[in-house]
């Protein structure tokens, strides 16, 4: 398994809490204002959009449901007022509470834009003497249905590195496809700052 990172202050709830809480008061000063957008200098979430549609596009995607971890705030997030369908939102702790009834069979997509990543930064260990990462994909794996994806961008961790962390356990996530960065040479290896990885979770 791939060397676990430092701890840091951005492993912390306490950080990401007032993160939000910032991004909510400036949002509600300057309405336009759309707060850090994180990898955009990669383009990830407009890659990550196009690895979707063209999922839907194959065929292979129909339906992509969703939920959303709110802040311990307890501030709402408005559902959008226009569009196809209804999004619903839920306040759920990853890492210490079961699934709630909204799980049901699971999701048709699963997206991580920086939460393993966070989570690999946190101090602490689980019940089971783990870091919090060691236990990701474990908690991860039932929110996605037979058949659905699981979708993954870091920059933490290189494309080996997450393909050792979600991976294995028998097969139950494979690696479906993958996003092109631009890529760099240091010290004779080729690499992405970036990368992401869709993992199909088996029937």
């Amino acid at each position: 398994m791939a060397e676990p990172l430092n701890t840091s202050e951005l492993g912390s709830k306490s950080y990401w809490d007032a993160a939000y809480r910032t991004e909510l008061s400036n949002h509600a000063t300057d309405a336009s204002d759309e707060g850090t957008i994180w990898f955009s200098d990669t383009g990830a979430e407009e890659k990550v959009l196009s690895l979707l549609e063209d999922l839907a596009d194959e065929g292979i995607l129909h339906k992509c449901p969703s939920s959303d971890a709110d802040a311990d705030d307890g501030t709402a997030v408005p559902p959008p007022t226009s569009g196809e369908g209804t999004v619903e939102f839920y306040r759920w702790d990853l890492l210490a509470d079961d699934p709630g009834n909204w799980l049901g069979e699971g999701f048709d997509v699963v997206l991580d834009k920086g939460t393993f990543d966070a989570i690999s930064l946190a101090e602490g260990t689980d019940g089971q003497g783990r870091r919090a990462h060691e236990g990701y994909r474990d908690r991860v794996l039932p929110l996605v249905k037979k058949g659905g994806f699981f979708v993954i961008t870091s920059c933490n961790w290189t494309r080996e590195e997450v393909l050792q962390w979600f991976g294995g356990g028998e097969g139950e996530l494979r690696l479906f496809r993958e996003v092109k960065y631009p890529s760099f040479t240091f010290g004779g290896k080729k690499g992405q700052s970036v990368c992401t990885l869709a993992f199909r979770r088996g029937k």
